[in-house]
C-alpha cells in the first residue's frame, strides 16, 4: 500500500493512492498515518479495505507521509562510496545523529535556507518508518518492527554541521530540512530495500545516482542496532545515509541558493520536489 497524508499543514488527511493513481479519503476508518494506524494490525485493518468504497480526494499538498514522529534518526556516512567522496573513513559501527521532527516538512514544501546559511547541501536518503515497539531486536527479527519506507531529504547545513563547535544535529534540525513522503509504502511492496535506485537533480542536473546496494549497514543492521541503545515507537524515521554526489563533495563545492529546484526520488518509493528560499 501507498499510504499519503493530504491537506494543509496541520489539517492533513489520511488517505492511500489506490492502484488507478486515485487519492482515497481514509479518515473514516483511521485517524492519521501513524501510532497504532501503521502497526501490523493496523496496516492488515486498511489493506482490508476495498479502496473503491473510499471517498476520492482531489489531489492538493501532500504532507509528511507519517504523523506524531517521536524521534527522526539519521545514519551518517553509511554509503562507502559517500564516505569517499567527503574524505572520512567508513566507520566500524554506525554513526548515529539526531534531526529535530520540527524539520519534517511535506514532500514538495518549500524549503528556507537559514538566516546565515551558506553551505546548505541537499542528501537523498532511503527513510525507514518504524511500525512497532523495537527493543533489543535482532537483526534476523528486525524488519517485523518496519511499518515500511519513504524518500527521506536529509537537508544539510554543512558549515553549522562541521565548522561549529558540537554535534552534527545543528547542521541538520533548521526548519524544513527533513521533507519526507510523499508515501509510506509498506514493506510488502518493497521486495528488498538494498536494492532500490536513488536519484536527486538540482535545476534540472543529475546530481546524485545511487543505489541502496551500496549502504555500508543495511535497513535490518540499522533497526537491530539502534535498538540496543533506545526503544524505536511506531511512527520513528530512520534516515539510512545518501549515496555520493553531494554538494559538499564537488570540487569545487557547491551549495543551494534560494530559487534553486531540487528533484529527488527513490525507486518504488515517489519523488519530492522542492524550492529553496530564503528564511526571514
Amino acid at each position: 500500500m501507498k499510504l499519503m497524508r493530504v491537506g494543509e499543514a496541520g489539517s492533513e488527511k489520511p488517505a492511500l493512492l489506490d492502484a488507478d493513481g486515485k487519492i482515497r479519503d481514509l479518515s473514516g476508518h483511521v485517524a492519521d498515518i501513524g501510532g497504532e494506524a501503521i502497526s501490523p494490525a493496523g496496516l492488515a485493518k486498511i489493506a482490508a479495505i476495498d479502496p473503491n468504497s473510499l471517498p476520492e480526494l482531489a489531489p492538493g499538498r501532500i504532507g509528511a507521509c507519517v504523523a506524531g514522529t517521536g524521534k527522526f534518526i539519521c545514519i551518517g556516512l553509511n554509503f562507502s562510496d559517500h564516505a569517499a567522496e567527503t574524505g572520512a573513513t567508513v566507520p566500524p559501527e554506525p554513526v548515529i545523529f539526531m534531526k529535530a521532527t520540527s524539520a519534517i516538512v511535506g514532500p514538495n514544501d518549500s524549503v528556507r535556507i537559514p538566516r546565515g546559511s551558506e553551505k546548505t547541501d541537499w542528501e537523498v536518503e532511503l527513510g525507514v518508518v518504524i511500525g512497532k515497539t523495537a527493543k533489543y531486536v535482532s537483526e534476523a527479527d528486525a524488519l517485523d518492527y518496519v511499518a515500511g519506507y519513504c524518500v527521506s531529504h536529509d537537508v544539510s547545513e554543512r558549515a553549522f554541521q562541521t565548522e561549529r563547535a558540537g554535534q552534527w544535529t545543528k547542521g541538520k534540525s533548521c526548519d524544513t530540512f527533513g521533507p519526507i513522503g510523499p508515501w509510506l509504502v509498506t514493506k510488502d511492496e518493497i521486495a528488498d530495500p538494498q536494492n532500490l535506485g536513488m536519484w536527486l537533480k538540482v535545476n534540472g542536473q543529475t546530481m546524485q545516482n545511487g543505489s541502496s546496494k551500496t549502504m555500508v549497514y543495511g535497513v535490518a543492521h540499522i533497526v537491530a542496532y539502534l535498538s540496543q541503545f533506545m526503544s524505536l515507537h511506531p511512527g520513528d524515521v530512520i534516515s539510512t545515509g545518501t549515496p555520493p554526489g553531494v554538494g559538499m563533495g564537488m570540487k569545487p563545492p557547491h551549495y543551494l541558493k534560494a530559487g534553486d529546484v531540487v528533484e529527488l526520488g527513490i525507486e518504488g518509493l515517489g519523488t519530492q520536489k522542492q524550492t529553496f528560499v530564503a528564511d526571514r
